[in-house]
């Protein structure tokens, strides 16, 4: 089926830069200049706030509101752009970098933070605020080497959402390996109750347990290996997803093998309203998930843990995306009000307020976090700095990575997927110039 341009998550589909992509951007990015309307009388600074979460427009005028009332000389100008990763290039290459910006940091964010475009925040104070594991996930996508050109501001929460009251009923406790998973899934079985609904009638919801699964392959560096390796990718490489992921693809079958019957017709609207009436104890997708599932049931009590795909429960890490990332333009000529904008947005109170709108994960270290049981379940995570990003933002968008891997789950042969995903990057790897 055709993919859409972006999932729940706000997640922009994979596309990798080339050279040329973003030297292109980065020889314009000297000349860059804001496309603020300027100066509206000459004691009034107006600067353009691009942003690209389009449910989140009210909260954003009100932070605006909020911020011009404590600041009468700056009035902010909120720009937002349903289709953001095209809006933000057009506006690049007419050399109109807006004052602030907002994006979602996923895989099309690379190639902005690497072409120069952006102010580098590496000495601002604000940094100190910021959770060092959410940074350390936008580091992974890249910045402009030897500085850091985004800021994390609010992030999801990836991991296997369960019918708390149901777990409790049957008096199963959170799984912490993967041998309990199993066990908690057999035992839902042998109780008549079906254990996780599968959404294959969509196939970016394979992505979700991709991700969490894949993360503890990714780890130590499987990805820069990759893209140092090629066009060379393949059984004989020395890593490769056959090689790698293989027992990813296992553990991600097996889990579907505990799903309703019927799943491969299913869509994520059908899984969101099926866990929300409790027909299900489990569902593999991500916090994003819990807003159409308590608007099907208010009184849902779900919460969220991490694959446990691990023999060592300290060795569990949760997978999230930085949900909104914030950017400056290098190049503004309103770089003081600009940077007293993004300050005004990172207090804890303000920052705070729109994570709890939005059902997110507020950024800054210190800052309230919502009272949901499902956020409240993976707090322990971000603290401790247990976080891992998303897999699929490392993979370029021309590899359809959710169709690979459903139809592996589709046709029962998750090996051959594999396969395919190593072809798929040795040819895209091929005609990618470096």
């Amino acid at each position: 089926m055709t993919r859409p341009a972006t999932d729940p998550r706000g997640r922009p589909k994979r596309r990798r830069a080339t050279v040329a992509v973003v030297a292109a951007l980065a020889l314009g990015a000297t000349a860059l200049s804001a496309c603020s309307p300027g100066e509206t009388d000459a004691n009034v600074t107006t600067l353009n706030f691009f942003q690209f979460k389009g449910e989140a427009l009210a909260d954003f005028e009100l932070i605006i509101d909020e911020f011009e009332d404590e600041n009468p000389n700056i009035k902010v100008i909120q720009n937002q752009q349903p289709d953001a990763d095209t809006s933000i290039r057009t506006l690049l290459v007419k050399r109109r970098t807006p004052d602030v910006i907002t994006l979602n940091a996923g895989g099309k964010l690379p190639e902005l933070l690497q072409a120069g475009v952006f102010y580098d925040f590496s000495k601002d104070p604000i940094l100190d605020t910021i959770n060092p594991a959410v940074q350390e996930i936008i580091a992974d996508l890249g910045n402009r080497e030897g500085e850091v050109n985004a800021l994390g501001y609010i992030n999801n929460a990836n991991g296997i959402i369960y019918n708390r009251q149901i777990f409790k009923e049957q008096g199963l406790e959170v799984p912490e390996t993967w041998d309990e998973l199993i066990e908690v899934c057999e035992k839902l079985k042998a109780a008549g109750i079906t254990p996780f609904y599968g959404t294959l009638g969509d196939s970016w919801t394979v992505l979700p347990s991709f991700n969490g699964m894949g993360a503890y392959a990714a780890q130590d560096g499987f990805f820069d290996q990759m893209r140092e390796i090629g066009a060379d990718v393949g059984p004989d490489s020395a890593v490769s997803f056959s090689k790698n992921f293989a027992t990813v693809a296992e553990q991600q079958a097996k889990l579907y093998s505990y799903a309703q019957d019927g799943y491969r017709g299913r869509t994520y609207d059908d899984g969101n309203g099926a866990f929300a009436r409790g027909e299900v104890a489990m569902y593999m997708q991500g916090v994003w998930a819990m807003n159409p599932i308590k608007q099907a049931n208010p009184d849902i009590d779900a919460g969220i843990f991490p694959y446990p795909v691990t023999d060592n429960p300290d060795d569990r890490v949760l997978v999230t995306g930085v949900d909104v990332a914030v950017m400056i333009g290098r190049d503004t000529p309103h770089m003081e009000e600009a940077q007293k904008f993004v300050e005004f947005m990172f207090r804890p109170e303000i920052i705070e307020r729109l994570a709890q709108s939005q059902n997110m994960i507020p950024s800054v270290e210190g800052a309230a976090w919502s009272d949901d049981p499902a956020l409240q379940s993976v707090k322990p995570y971000f603290d401790a700095g247990r976080i891992a990003g998303f897999i699929d933002h490392q993979v370029p968008g021309s590899i359809p990575l959710d169709a690979l891997v459903s139809r592996g789950l589709m046709e029962n042969d998750p090996q051959a997927t594999l396969q395919r995903l190593d072809s798929e990057w040795a040819k895209v790897s091929a005609r990618t110039i470096k």
